[in-house]
């Protein structure tokens, strides 16, 4: 057996060991914290431990991660939320590329062990190693995300991306920022060898021993980063991008797709335009917005720290809310039945769940042992046995609470009773239950599978215990949590029925839907509210109407409801305001932004913005911030925009009440400011 001696140097987060074979082993292990991150002080103490290592005769250098859960998750992104100017991010970015490119100068072979997550900084720290090493764990994800930051890599990954993997599959991980799995890392080339995790210190002496060639990118990629043939590549590339982003509201694709058209990943020069580039980004609002958005994600993932007890889930309602909440819940490793008055129902949605498994779950085994853990029950045997009963009907209260009536004398003690109603109100829901406080809402998203929102609604009788419970349970299905009062509506519905309603109106006034979504598309949205509405479905999209009209705006619902009496539901029947052939909305023409009205952008996203006001001032969630992560990921509201009072902010609450006013004195008084905006 070989031993190792310590040997001591100033660094505080990396530690150096050499062995008896005059092999370095250098471990970070970030003080004080759960995940290394390459702050500026873990790259200064790197530069300190390379300073030691160069005045040691080594065979090799293995660099591995003390951190259980992963290698390095990615530079440290508070210190991004520090910069002032383009020029700090400049100095910050270019000490650390020094400081990488270091490393990459050593004359001696230098492998990177890599287990769990190597993402952004992290991976660009390990393609400056010659060798990288994957444990074969099912657990490592490889990946470039900083695009989802509003930026792009900025420690050289840029460059030895696709230097090493060449162009198509460089490009594809940093314009995506999606991470990759070991195996297909080491089908691209990213990885040199994916091996058992107690294999991985063997194969890294095996590397330093025998010394392979470093990997470079294949020939055909080597061809296209040449000077006359990038300009053609770009071209193509370009349009794809477009397809996804508009330049005006995430510039950085475009910004590495310019960095790769102008230099190729040639030369020095393309470290410090990489540099160049990506401190411009950092101080773009499209950046510190997305960053903003980052912070806002952690701290929904951050809610429910009690342990959810939950492991059996009952489901009454195999419709298609209710049948993929079954199913998803399934996958996450609940034991679930599922409930509805015929089997014809549940079959149904037995059938959606099996395609739902295959395709989230690529092993064979798993999707199998998901679908056993999937039960048709008719007759509701499943009740006296679950932890959780999750009801998932027509969204009628009088419906609702005749089933509570045969639910709860059947449920255990401690179960949990729990509504995805969209928009009733808990009060009217339980009122005739023995114990009211054991009711909670949970109101999923359509499509369960890809919505990461779930609204967890507490009323005035509430146990909160039990609402603690349930905010745990929805991180146990990967979702996450949104504590909400209960109002009609909540929040995420309540203010995108504000905006879906001056789209229905708007409509109605003769301005072509294809305009309508165009404008929403304009602004950043993901999808245009007449879409929306189709794609929510139109019944849906009514019942929550009529709950939120009781205020006294009913326009735009007589035409909502013709539709539907007419079995025109939207995308989930083929025909609404669209018709839909495949699952794509079937357009009569290009939308014409300058034959609309002026006011129309404005008409379709204040009234949004107003409720969110009225929401956060009658306190239907705790915050600002949660308000502004629930609409962003509840609705899809802009992200490069902050979410809505991040875009009142930004573009002035004064100027946004002066712009209401006007609307209100030529349309009426829906857009009347909301009292709340005195708080702002």
């Amino acid at each position: 057996m070989v031993t190792t001696t310590d040997t001591p140097n100033e660094a505080t987060h990396w530690t150096l060991s050499v062995d008896n074979d005059h092999v370095g082993w250098l471990t970070l292990d970030k003080v004080g914290t759960s995940t290394n991150t390459l702050s500026r002080p873990v790259l200064e103490d790197l530069a300190r431990a390379l300073d030691e290592i160069k005045g040691r005769a080594l065979r090799g250098l293995v660099l591995r991660s003390g951190k259980k859960n992963g290698f390095i998750a990615g530079a440290d992104i508070t210190e991004f939320t520090q910069l002032t100017s383009a020029t700090e991010g400049y100095d910050l970015v270019r000490a650390g590329q020094t400081i990488i490119a270091r490393l990459e100068a050593l004359p001696i072979p230098t492998v990177a062990l890599i287990h769990g997550f190597a993402l952004g900084g992290g991976l660009e720290l390990a393609l400056a190693c010659r060798y990288r090493i994957a444990a074969d764990d099912g657990r490592v994800s490889l990946g470039l995300p900083e695009v989802q930051l509003g930026i792009h890599p900025g420690f050289g990954g840029t460059v030895r991306a696709p230097r090493l993997i060449g162009v198509r599959r460089a490009l594809d991980l940093m314009l995506t920022g999606r991470p990759v799995r070991a195996d297909e890392a080491l089908k691209m080339g990213l990885v040199d060898s994916v091996i058992a995790p107690g294999s991985l210190e063997t194969e890294a002496r095996r590397f330093i021993a025998n010394r392979p060639a470093r990997r470079r990118a294949p020939f055909v990629d080597r061809l296209l980063a040449l000077a006359p043939v990038r300009p053609f590549v770009i071209r193509g590339v370009r349009k794809t991008v477009e397809a996804r982003a508009r330049p005006d509201h995430y510039p950085a694709p475009y910004a590495m797709l310019d960095l790769w058209r102008r230099h190729g990943a040639h030369g020095e020069v393309s470290y410090d335009a990489e540099a160049r580039s990506v401190a411009a980004l950092f101080v773009s609002p499209t950046a510190k917005n997305l960053i903003r958005v980052f912070f806002l994600q952690n701290r929904l993932k951050s809610l429910g720290r009690v342990p959810s007890g939950i492991e059996r889930v009952h489901v009454v309602g195999a419709g298609v809310m209710g049948g993929d909440i079954a199913a998803w819940c399934a996958i996450r490793g609940l034991e679930v039945t599922l409930q509805d008055r015929e089997q014809r129902f549940i079959d149904g949605a037995l059938e959606r769940a099996r395609v739902t498994l295959a395709k989230r779950l690529k092993d064979p085994a798993q999707a199998t042992a998901a679908s056993q853990r999937l039960k048709a029950d008719l007759g509701g045997d499943g009740v006296p046995g679950a932890d959780l009963v999750i009801e998932a009907i027509v969204e009628k209260a009088e419906a609702k609470q005749a089933l509570y009536a045969s639910l709860e004398p059947r449920m255990k003690p401690d179960a949990i009773l729990a509504t995805n109603t969209s928009s009733l109100m808990l009060e009217g829901l339980g009122a005739r239950l023995a114990r009211p406080g054991r009711l909670v809402g949970l109101h999923f998203f359509n499509p369960v599978a890809k919505m990461p929102l779930i609204e967890v609604i507490h009323g005035p009788s509430s146990d909160e215990a039990v609402v603690a419970r349930l905010v745990a349970f929805t991180k146990q299905l990967d979702k996450l949590p949104l504590p909400c009062r209960s109002a009609p509506g909540f929040l995420v519905n309540r203010v995108l029925f504000a905006y879906l309603r001056e789209a229905l109106r708007l409509a109605g006034e003769g301005v072509p839907k294809e305009t309508i979504d165009e404008a929403a598309l304009a602004f950043g949205m993901p999808q245009g509210p007449v879409e929306l509405a189709d794609t929510v479905g139109l019944d849906v999209a009514l019942s929550v109407a009529e709950v939120l009209a009781a205020q006294g705006d009913r326009a735009g619902l007589e035409g909502l409801r013709s539709l539907v009496e007419a079995g025109k539901l939207g995308r989930k029947s083929g025909q609404g305001f669209y018709a839909w052939v495949d699952g794509k909305a079937v357009r009569s023409g290009p939308a014409n932004l300058t034959a609309a009205p002026a006011d129309l952008g404005d008409r379709l996203m204040l009234p949004l913005v107003n409720e969110a006001v009225a929401c956060l001032r009658e306190g239907i969630v705790s915050d600002r911030d949660l308000l502004d992560a629930g609409v962003i990921f509840g609705t899809g509201f802009a992200p490069f925009r902050g979410g809505p009072l991040q875009y009142a902010a930004s573009r002035g609450p004064a100027a946004i009440v002066s712009r209401l006013n006007e609307l209100a004195a030529v349309h009426g008084p829906r857009f009347t400011p909301d009292a709340g905006w005195a708080d702002l």
